[in-house]
């Protein structure tokens, strides 16, 4: 049998003569631009996968998501940037280095105080890091200030709900926070009464669903400065809304991912029973889509019953 690193290192061979000439067109072909949007895809393939605890699709998923890191490293090489060597020592050394409570002499008797432990040194690694690229710590530029703040490092390039939860995680460190979660909820009250208070300014006869017509048609048409203040209102709900989250340890990514999953069940249920009379959602009134959707919330939880 091969050994987990002859194993490793024949992916890698792979990857290489994928990429090699006489390899793989379409491989060949890749850059690190184009490959990124498959690497968000097989994140949240995996991410899918764990959620239904499919632990056997969930090997093939990170065995894709594996492949990433690969062709990543594999064009590196090509470009004499680093190599997947580099990539594999970094993270050896990073594990060594941001765990001294299990390779070193450090104490952390708990999950809370191995955080802090590591926070800390991901500051200390940073520091280092600027001083032996001779950077300077003072200075009066944006990104000056960027490299000051307890907020570096944290990507905007993440989808919004995570980049909001590490966010704000990383504020409540510095103790930026709500004493409780009462706090939360009066805050998520006051942002509702600002949304409301704008929609008075709302052209008659106010908001309404989109019609079933062309797109565009029929749609109310909103000045600019009070839609730019809309979409800032709905954005400061969503911020509330994943504070919330954070408060109660969940991950709001993860919970509104099954709550998709959720209506799309419930929702295709509709279409199939609509379907076996001749119908469809477009051409059924709304009493009726409600009827059946309380009918298909009904039905997935005697289906939950019956695994029980």
């Amino acid at each position: 049998m091969p050994t987990t690193g002859e194993r490793f290192e024949r992916a890698v061979a792979i990857m290489e003569r994928l990429r090699a000439p006489g390899g793989c067109p379409w491989d060949r072909e890749q850059t690190f631009d184009t490959i990124k949007p498959y690497t968000l895809e097989e994140t949240y393939e995996v991410l899918e996968a764990i959620d239904n605890r499919d632990w056997q699709e969930l090997a093939g998923e990170l065995g894709d998501l594996l492949l990433q890191v690969l062709f990543y490293a594999e064009m590196a090489k090509e470009q004499a940037s680093f190599s997947i060597d580099d990539v594999l020592d970094r993270l050896s050394t990073k594990l060594i280095n941001r765990h001294p409570h299990v390779f070193g002499d450090v104490k952390a008797d708990t999950a809370a105080e191995v955080k802090r432990n590591w926070d800390a040194l991901k500051v200390e690694e940073k520091k280092m890091r600027q001083s032996a690229a001779g950077e300077k710590a003072e200075g009066s530029s944006a990104a000056g200030s960027e490299e000051r703040s307890i907020l570096a490092g944290i990507s905007s390039a993440m989808p919004s709900l995570l980049e909001a939860h590490k966010l704000s995680s990383r504020a409540a460190q510095a103790g930026f926070d709500w004493p409780n979660v009462e706090g939360l909820f009066d805050k998520l009250r006051e942002e509702t009464a600002e949304l409301r208070e704008h929609l008075k300014e709302f052209p008659a006869p106010g908001p309404r669903p989109q019609g079933r017509g062309v797109a565009g048609s029929g749609r109310t048409i909103v000045p600019e400065a009070l839609q730019s203040r809309l979409e800032e209102e709905v954005g400061d709900l969503f911020f509330v809304l994943v504070n919330i989250a954070r408060y109660l340890s969940v991950d709001p990514e993860s919970a509104l991912r099954k709550t998709n999953r959720k209506f799309r069940r419930r929702f295709q249920w509709m279409e199939d029973r609509l379907r076996e009379r001749g119908g469809s959602p477009g051409h059924t009134p709304m009493e009726e889509l409600e009827s059946l959707w309380q009918q298909a919330k009904a039905q997935e939880k005697q289906d939950e019953e019956e695994r029980a």
